[in-house]
């Protein structure tokens, strides 16, 4: 049960004095967390966080003020300029002016009786907002603040500036966020006192009081201490989550499996290559985890490259040693069919039988896969989501194994090992993830990072090329296919679209074709099962040189002898995205090319996205820098994905704390199971608070 000091904060915002319907409605769309309705609780309201502050202490006259800072200006207002009815789209402009210059005060789609209401040709008025400067000349985009001397005088020096909606006023929003201060109750300390004492936090009340009553504008810096306790509580309330995922995970009995090594050496003989260092120490970690008593929860992590399949492989011929039957599941078809033509050729020589299980199977052929599966006749079963379906039946499931499933959340994870007897757990990705997004996604699990490349693998040459050069890529693409050369050309979209200036896969495709005619193909994530096997397939086996594709190619498609990839719009991807598309070149023993055709001019972050791709291959170096850029609701479609965003924290402001909150919530779990110590009671609390009220249920049925 919920604490009932909660309470006061689990009432809808409607509750708050000056908070009506209409306003709630306002409120819960802004606040609100993902899977709430758009109901908001006072709760939401205290962990929406100010952007900025206005600072009434900083009078500025309006030739000096700062551009891109807040400052408040005592202006008389001197004329309006009102769009005419032709341009309704174009701002209307309050101008007024003081000593020192002129001022535009800018309103989008403002009604003129209001503004002439609110700004009397005449009057001398404080106004509050951001500076900027067009051609020299100064405006403010709806002021924060407009009153008279007097109006000022009743308001705070500093005075949070919240992210807004449409038809909600900013003193609302502030008197609501006030009014829920004052319903928090004294709460017991969840925080480690060793942790709480080294980073210097303020009690949990004092850190929100700070932060949404500022005395200074520097009280909001994230760096601050009452802004890193608020990002702790949020992390340390994930990490808990998590380590009771993985405690529930972990509870269920499994049992060692792997015995004498006999199969293992067997299908590494089978292997053409020698494993890398890095595969070997992988192997070293997951073979020591399959052997124990408790199941195996772990997360491979490997450069585009990097040679996970192999790790797979032999991480399932342990699990044959002890008679168990593994499931690898791939997230597409395509995908699906490569790893199973891939690892049969080993499976063969290692007496290890495979079979590929996908949606496309029906009737009898169906039928016999379910009962080879059922009767242990098959040990290694590869496939999509349907070997998770109601009727597959495993004899004995021991290992399954995830490919690229980076947008699995905990649940998902959960569920795909109720099959089969507690079996363990692999999820592999090549999306190399920075070390504060793995521990924020994958904190219930195991880590290990698979570091460099089998060996003959050839250095990718990474060249950026504007869109008026596409005359000389054509022509240099020709003389590629000429010498036996096969290369990709993706583009973002299938289809051209009359809002989109992106050239389209099936267009580009046409476009080829009047160059190279037959030789040019096109895959894309519509067309049919058969129609994207057969478009490979003819890839594979040279009938067509160029293969036009979308983004579907971006995980696993593997054509070794495939050495240049041309990708259009490159400003248009993320950095990982970018690196994952490079990764389908380079995979064999000859030299390769990766062209980023970009539309000029380039924004600052598609510039250094570019410049990063040219300088590095490191796939791990690159996750940083994607973070850096595109921030982490960004980074691996996470806003669409089964793992969290953070309401106060930021992954990357706040790395060093993620990393505390992981190891305390561990150590917590592992001395207090059940959360019945004094402190337990407490993070209770924090959990409630944080919206992680599936953790208690773990917590209970545990």
């Amino acid at each position: 049960m919920r604490p009932s000091a909660l309470d006061p904060l689990f009432a809808s915002v409607s509750t708050l004095s000056g908070v009506g319907p209409k306003v709630s409605v306002l409120i819960g769309g802004l606040v609100a967390p993902p899977g709430a309705g758009g109901v908001a609780k006072v709760r939401d309201l205290l962990f929406h966080m100010p952007s900025g502050a206005i600072d009434r202490r900083r009078r500025e006259k309006i030739a000096s003020a700062p551009e891109g800072a807040i400052v408040t200006l005592e202006v008389r207002i001197d004329h309006y300029q009102f769009p005419s009815r032709e341009a309704r789209n174009q701002p209307t402009r309050v101008i007024a002016q003081d000593s020192s210059g002129e001022i535009a005060l800018t309103y989008f789609r403002a009604q003129s009786q209001w503004l002439e209401k609110l700004f009397p040709l005449g009057e001398t008025l404080l106004v509050s907002g951001k500076v900027d400067r067009f051609n020299g000349r100064a405006s403010m985009v709806h002021p924060d603040f407009v009153g008279s001397a007097e109006d000022a005088a009743s308001l705070p020096l500093v005075e949070p500036v919240y992210p807004m909606t449409g038809g909600l006023s900013p003193k609302v929003l502030r008197r609501g966020i006030a009014s829920a201060l004052e319903r928090l109750p004294e709460l017991p300390e969840w925080i480690e006192p060793g942790v709480l004492s080294r980073a210097s936090f303020p009690p949990f009340r004092a850190a929100l009081e700070s932060v949404h009553k500022p005395q200074d504008p520097g009280d909001l810096d994230s760096t601050k201490p009452a802004y890193r306790r608020l990002a702790y509580d949020e992390f340390l309330a994930s990490q808990l989550a998590l380590a009771l995922s993985r405690r529930r995970m972990k509870q269920e009995a499994g049992r060692p499996l792997g015995t004498d090594g006999t199969l293992r050496a067997r299908a590494e003989a089978a292997l053409p290559f020698r494993l890398t260092p890095g595969q070997s120490e992988a192997l070293s970690e997951i073979f020591a985890d399959m052997a124990r008593s408790e199941r195996m929860v772990r997360l491979l992590q490997g450069d585009v490259g990097a040679g996970k399949t192999v790790v797979a492989l032999l991480a399932m011929a342990a699990a044959k040693e002890s008679g168990a039957q593994s499931a690898l599941l791939a997230p597409t078809e395509i995908l699906a069919r490569q790893h199973f033509a891939g690892l049969s050729r080993y499976c063969d020589a290692a007496g290890l039988s495979i079979a590929l299980l996908t949606g496309r199977d029906s009737g009898k052929t169906r039928d016999g896969k379910l009962a080879a599966i059922v009767n242990g006749d098959v040990d290694i079963i590869v496939g999509t989501h349907a070997l998770f379906q109601e009727d597959v039946i495993y004899r004995d499931l021991g290992l399954v194994v995830v490919d690229e499933q980076h947008r699995f959340g905990v649940e998902q994870r959960l569920s795909l090992t109720r099959k089969g007897n507690a079996p363990d757990l692999l999820v592999m990705t090549a999306t190399p993830i920075p070390r504060t997004l793995v521990l924020a996604a994958f904190g219930d699990m195991d880590v290990s990072r698979l570091h460099g490349k089998p060996a003959g693998r050839k250095p990718i040459t990474t060249v950026a090329v504007s869109f008026d050069r596409l005359e000389e890529v054509v022509a240099r693409v020709g003389r590629a296919i000429d010498e036996g050369e096969k290369l990709y050309w993706v583009c973002p979209l299938v289809e051209e679209t009359e809002t989109s200036d992106l050239t389209a896969a099936e267009e580009r495709a046409e476009v080829l074709r009047q160059f190279f005619g037959d030789r040019v193909g096109l895959v894309h994530g519509r067309m049919t099962g058969p129609e994207k096997d057969a478009a490979m397939a003819d890839f594979k086996s040279g009938r067509t040189r160029i293969i036009v594709a979308t983004t579907v190619i971006e995980v696993g498609v593997d054509v070794p002898d495939a050495s240049i990839i041309v990708i259009e719009h490159a400003e248009r991807f993320g950095l990982s995205q970018l690196h994952q598309l490079r990764g389908r070149v380079g995979r064999g023993d000859k030299p390769s090319s990766c062209v980023l055709l970009y539309r000029a001019p380039l924004g600052e972050t598609a510039k250094a996205r570019l410049a990063v791709m040219r300088e590095t291959e490191d796939g791990f170096r690159i996750a940083e820098e994607d973070l850096k850029l595109r921030g982490e609701g960004d980074l691996l479609g996470t806003r669409q994905s089964g793992m969290q965003t953070f309401r106060i924290a930021n992954l990357e402001a706040h790395a060093d704390l993620m990393e505390i909150a992981r190891d305390d919530a561990r150590l917590l779990i592992a001395t207090d199971p059940d959360l019945k110590s004094a402190r337990g009671e407490a993070v209770r609390a924090l959990l409630y608070l944080f919206g992680k009220d599936d953790a208690i249920k773990l917590l209970r049925a545990g």
